[in-house]
This record gives C-alpha cells, structure tokens and sequence, in this order.
C-alpha cells in the first residue's frame, strides 16, 4: 500500500509538474521579439483616398526601404513651399503600406510598433483602425497593434502611414520627409519590461568603486505571480562583471517598479579621452522560462558643472569644444546611415571637438549610441520652438507646442537617459515667447520639472536669445537656471557671471570667431562652447544658395578655412595649414592651394599659417620667408608672399624641433583621377556605407583645385550608389543621380553593399582624363 501511494504520488507530481511546464509555456510561448521593419514597405507621393484601408491595391505603388527621405530626392525649384528654411526642396504628402503576418504561436504576444522617427504629422493606422497621430517630426514612438492584430497562416495585417509635411513654412532648416528613420515591430509577453522603462544610474563613483542604481519598470497585464529578476553587468569585453537575482511579487494588472543596486570594484569609467562602455542585461523569468529580457549600454561617469570653473568629467577639468549639428546627413538628407555619420564625427573629433549639441532636436537613437562609443558629450535639445512663431518657419512646431509639448519632452527625456554622452538637457533655442519673471519663467520651469520627473541627473539649461533684449539678465529669470546658456554675445555672458559669480555658464551657440575662442579659453569659468556649426546643413538659405555654409566643415565632408584655423586651437597634436587669399592682394577668400584661377594676374598673395606651434618657418621653392613666434592671444601668422608657381611649405618647431609641416604644390592641368575611399571594407546593411572620393589632379598627382569637370561614376553590381555630392552651396543638381560636377576638384560618391560577399568596384570618368578606380571589400555584417 505504502508503495502504491508512493507510486501514485509520483504519478500526481510529475502530471502537475508537466502542467506547469505546458501552462507556463502557453502563456509565455517565447521571450521577447523584435523584429527589423525596414524592408518591403510600399511607397507614393500625394494625397490617396482609402490609402488606410487593409483592400486597398498599392501594387502601382513604389517597393522600398525606409528609412526613406523622399524630399531629398529633389529637385530643387525656388517656388517650392519650403523656401529658405527646407532649402527649396520638395514637401507635400507622403504614404506607405507594409503587409506582413504574425504566427498563431504568437497570438498570446502583446505587439507594438516603434517608429524612431517619420517628418511630419504622422497618422497610423493597422488593419484600417486609427492608432494615433504626432506632429513632431524628430520624436520617437510607439503604438500597441495588439487588439486589431491577425494571427496565422495567410492572416495578412496591413500597417499604414501617412506622414503630411505639406504645410508650409514649417521650418527654419532642412527636415526631410517621411519614415526617415528605422521601424522596429515588438512583441512581448503579458508581463514585460516596459518600453524605455529601465533607467541606469552611477552616483558618485570612483575609479575605485562605483554602485551602478538599475531602476526597472515591468507591466503584468496578466494574472498575479512571482518572478525573478536577473540584472547582470557586462564589460565591453562581454565578461559578466556582477550578477544579481531575485523574487518579485508582481502583481495582476499594475505596473511594478523595482530599484537595485549593484556594486562594481575597480570599474572603467566614460570619458572624452576612454569612452568604456558596459552592458546591463536585465532577465525576467516566470519558473525557468525566459519571458522577457532587455540590453542596455551605459558608461560609469561623474558629470558636474561648478560656477567658478566649468565642467568636470570623473574629477577632471575639461572645455567643452562642441560644435551644434542638424540631423541632415547632406546629400542623404534626413535618412541618414550611421556610417555617414561615423565619418563626420571622426573628422570632428580629429580636430579636437568633444561636444555636440543636437541642434534644436531629438536626434536619432543611434547618433546617441555613436556619441557614446567616440567620446563626445552631448546637450541633448527638445525644441526650437515654443508658442511663438520664427521667421521662415511660421508654420511649425509652435501650432502645437501647447498640446504637445509635455508627451515630447517625456519621451525624449526616458529614451536618452541612459546614454553616458547626454551630460545636459536644453528644453529650447532661442525663445521667442515671453520671458518675464515671473509670468515667462513658468513656461521654463514646467518643461524643466518634466525633465526632472524622468531623470533628475543632469542639468537643464536653454540657449538663450538676446538677454539684454529680453532682460533675463535682470528680471530674475536667469538666476533660476541650473546652467545659463547663451547664443553669441559672449561678452554679456561674461558680464553676467562676473556680476553673478555663483551662476553656471556655457555657451549654446558661438561663431568661429577669434574673440568668442578667447572667451572660452581665458575664463575658467566658461564650460564650454558650441560652434555654429559642426557641418554646413541644407536649408536656411537663400536662392540661389541651397545650404547654410557656416560649418567647419562642407556638405560633402571637405575641410574648410575655419575647420583649418580651429583645428590650431582645439587639437592636442602640433598642426600646420597653410591658407591663401583667392584673389590678388588679398581679395577674396580663404583657400589652402597654390593654384591661382590665372596665374597671369595673381602676384601679391595674402597667406596665413593657423598653427599651435612655438614658431613657423615659411618658404617658397624652398627659400626661407623669415619665422613667426605664436601670437599669444592664438591669431594666424601672416605673411605678404610675391607669388611664383611652385611650392609653398610651413615648418612648425617646438623647442627648435621640427613637429609639423604643410605644404601646397602649384597644379598643371587636370591629367587623371585619383580615387580614395573612407574605409576598406563594407557590410551589407543599410547604416554601413563608404565615401568614395573623386579628385581631379595633374599628371604630377596634384590636385587640380580650380576644376569643375563633370564626374562620372560607375559601380558593379555587388554595391549601390546612394547619394552624390560636391559640398558646392549654389549647386542645384540632384544628388541620386551617378554623376555631379566637382567642386575645388573634387566630388563623393557615398556607396553601399548590395551583396553579402565578394568585391565592389568604383570608377570615376571625366571626359578627356584618365579614368579611376578603386576596390571595396563586402565583408560579413554585425550582428
């Protein structure tokens, strides 16, 4: 008998038992899945009845990719509604439609869709319900799909949006149209970790210890039950520094919000110099099964800002030598691969930038990740706008600040607050609304207590317009700000922490100019600086012009005269250019060749050497014309030269040695071309491209800097040219063509792999020169 019961008892727990395992893996099928919706998306222009509608026939409609900017596609026309601001680009409506089905074994899922960004006035609709609309262009969101979702074999789901930028003007600068940015679709099981909901926090650490704070929201739309947690921390060596576990009683229909802390000897901290990374793994399981799990990067730092002597990173003393950029990418418009960004934030941090400002907007996700990874700390920007209206831009975000503006700044605040780059928030640009104390404060105030709620972290700051106008200065409402910010007018800044010693200042917005340089460098308490701009942008411009040229650097990636004169001031290793006036006798402007339009006309010739060294030494087919000492407030060394073809050459010494040389070779007339490439190698994925650069040259090899041929390229079927360009602000010639005029001898070519193996040759032809060729190698994507 007693074996019977045993037996029986057996039989009892292994039935339960196997229950339990089939009942938990019912409920929970899987863990959490997110599914890439970039590919396959159905595309057309203009206005469409019933477009929303799951039976409607797309089939005449574009097949696509997104992100997808179609405004950039051109062409360019001064009567187009944009103007100035959109850079006389084409607006209008834009739809798109994606079929797609969902497994029966995932019907139990609880499926959102998460757009990163779509310009402007978005409207979704899934299997022809409405799910909801945002104005703002630049915002990341998400709907949930669940409750109109069909699930199983040849069960179609239609999802559709409708993105409308047709008012107009809606921006002072370039915007882009349509799903510029990546789409993800998630699915998840009824208890979850909720979207952005996990936020990482590191006060006070040490180089020797640091307590990592890992703040975590799970939903339960299911039944009551205990789980555990797991939190795990992972080097960026993927080693598993610490690892922590738990049971968390959650309960049925709420939303629990845990809190643990996890200690870190020894930790690698983030900064300008070694940007460390680590990974927090946090896993939910119901039993033994997985049910849901999240990935996300962090850095271990100590962000500060003191009154009297700036910013300090991890208990040391740095500028911040930012640059302000808009999240055009050039001739790729808004719809920009992570790669084109790669290559302009490497050239910026060549000459010593280490801050960004996202200029005056949510950016995408990824640039955060990428500021993450290189080094540069961040002013992360909600608006340009509040109620009250800009010039060439009367139309935009400030129709609907007023409804708008709180689910903005939430959402920009909980998706960037984990990213160790974002040491401040700025909630506006260049305010026209009132800004009196204390009725104007309040409109500040409410933005910066929302800022709070979600990560009371990092300082809020604004860039403030005209002070002395608005009278901040004076009213009261400056002193309430953590950090002031300025436009300009560095001067009144000055001013204003010298008569308020105890107020953090920093500069929002400043101009390549020697004074406003001088400021930052010579005032300890100065935090830092942002240039206007990193890279000239489209748009705020006037025809025939089509760019806003005031970056260091052009549209294409070429360096220019102010990119030359900062690299002398900002970068930490010794730096020699050379730049010449373009016309006689100091006419004209900047230009770093020795090749005069007409040689016949060119013979007194202005130059400056832009220079960190001790002293330079000029010279001219090899004949000294004398050395000059470093200016001590930073200015360019000048010289008068009678021009002779040949070449010019600057030696920089420090302590009598020679540290850095530049040279400029006269140029003969164009021979051939001279293919570069950017990088090596290339993965098949959307975000990894190359810049293929063309450079007309002599049959010296030296560049032709005053041609303008016609360059053709051409490339094989392993890969695709996305965009053309020559960084010309007058040029109104397409950029998706294969062919563009060259501009100071030279054009790009940005290409992509269209194969997953073998290699991409790229020619370069100009009637009359030597063709040019280079290879790039397919290599094997990253996960």
């Amino acid at each position: 008998m007693k074996d019977f019961k045993n037996k029986r008892a057996k039989k009892v727990n292994l039935s339960l038992l196997f229950f339990l395992v089939f009942a938990t893996t019912s409920v929970f099928s899987q863990e959490r899945k997110t599914i890439n919706f970039d590919a396959n998306w159905q595309f057309t222009k203009g206005e469409i009845a019933d477009a929303e509608k799951p039976a409607f026939n797309d089939q005449a409609w574009k097949t696509l990719n997104v992100p997808h900017d179609w405004s950039i596609e051109g062409p360019y026309d001064r009567e187009n509604p944009s103007a100035r601001g959109g850079g006389y680009l084409p607006t209008g409506i834009g739809w798109y439609r994606k079929s797609f089905e969902l497994d029966a074994t995932d019907s139990n899922k609880i499926f959102s869709i998460e757009f990163d960004g779509v310009m402007a006035n978005s409207d979704v609709w899934i299997n022809g319900k409405h799910l909801g609309k945002r104005p703002y262009g630049y915002i990341s969101f998400s709907y949930d799909l669940t409750p109109y979702l069909n699930f199983g074999k040849g069960k179609t789901n239609v999802i559709a949006v409708r993105a409308d930028n047709s008012v107009q003007p809606a921006s002072r600068y370039y915007t882009g149209a349509g799903i510029y940015r990546h789409v993800r679709l998630v699915g998840v099981n009824s208890t979850h970790f909720t979207q952005w909901g996990t936020q990482i926090t590191t006060p006070n650490p040490t180089a020797q210890k640091a307590v990592v704070n890992v703040k975590t929201e799970i939903e339960n739309k299911g039944t009551a039950g205990t789980y555990k947690l797991q939190i795990s921390i992972i080097d960026s060596k993927g080693k598993v520094v610490k690892s922590t576990e738990s049971q968390e009683n959650i309960a049925a229909k709420k939303t629990s919000d845990l809190s643990k802390n996890i200690e870190i000897q020894n930790p690698k901290l983030w900064d300008i110099e070694d940007p460390n990374l680590y990974t927090v793994v946090t896993k939910l399981y119901s039993g033994t099964t997985l049910i849901d799990n999240q990935t996300i990067s962090f850095g271990i730092k100590k962000a500060e800002f003191r009154a009297d002597t700036g910013f300090w990173l991890n208990n040391k003393n740095y500028k911040i030598k930012g640059v302000c950029l808009h999240h055009d990418g050039g001739a790729v418009g808004a719809a920009v691969p992570l790669g084109v960004w790669k290559e302009r934030l490497k050239k910026l941090k060549e000459i010593g930038v280490n801050g960004i400002r996202t200029s005056h907007n949510p950016v995408a996700p990824e640039f955060l990740d990428l500021c993450d990874q290189m080094g540069f700390v961040v002013m992360d920007e909600t608006f340009d706008t509040w109620t009250a209206a800009k010039h060439n831009g009367e139309k935009g975000y400030n129709l609907y600040f007023k409804d708008w503006w709180e689910q903005d700044t939430k959402d920009m605040i909980l998706r960037d607050r984990n990213h160790p780059s974002v040491v401040i928030y700025s909630i506006g640009n260049e305010i026209h609304d009132n800004l009196s104390y204390p009725e104007g404060y309040q409109a500040y105030k409410m933005q910066e207590d929302v800022v709070k709620k979600y990560d009371n972290t990092r300082p809020v700051t604004m860039a403030l317009f005209r002070p002395a106008n608005s009278k901040v200065y004076l009213s009261g409402f400056a002193e309430h700000m953590e950090i002031v910010g300025q436009n300009y007018r560095e001067n009144e800044l000055i001013a204003a922490h010298e008569a308020h010693p105890t107020w953090k200042v920093i500069g929002t917005e400043n101009t390549h100019a020697i004074s406003q340089w001088l400021a930052l460098r010579d005032k300890p308490y100065m935090a830092g600086q942002f240039l206007w701009t990193g890279y000239d942008y489209l748009g705020e411009a006037d025809w025939p012009e089509t760019t806003n040229n005031q970056g260091l650097f052009d549209r294409a990636g070429n360096w220019k005269q102010q990119a030359l004169q900062r690299d002398s001031w900002w970068s930490s290793k010794p730096v020699v250019h050379i730049v010449r006036k373009s016309d006689n006798a100091g006419a004209g402007f900047w230009v770093a060749n020795w090749t005069p339009n007409d040689f016949d006309t060119y013979d007194n010739a202005k130059v400056n050497v832009y220079s960190n060294c001790d002293e330079v030494e000029l010279f001219l087919n090899d004949k000294s014309l004398g050395s000059l000492k470093k200016p001590a407030d930073d200015s360019p060394r000048e010289w008068n030269v009678t021009f002779e073809a040949g070449t010019i050459k600057a030696v920089g010494k420090n302590n009598g040695k020679v540290v850095a040389q530049e040279e400029h070779t006269s140029a003969g007339k164009p021979a051939k071309i001279i293919l570069t490439k950017s990088n090596a190698t290339v993965a098949n994925n959307w975000d990894d491209v190359t810049f293929i650069t063309a450079t007309i040259v002599d049959d010296k090899g030296i560049k032709c800097a005053n041609a303008d041929n016609l360059v053709k390229f051409s490339i094989t079927d392993s890969g695709k040219i996305i965009a053309v360009d020559n960084g010309n602000i007058l040029s109104h010639e397409g950029y998706q063509g294969p062919a563009t005029t060259a501009f100071q001898g030279k054009a790009i070519a940005i290409i992509r792999a269209a194969k997953d193996s073998g290699t991409i040759t790229i020619k370069a032809d100009v009637e009359g020169l030597t063709q040019g060729s280079i290879p790039v190698e397919i290599v094997t994507a990253k996960n």
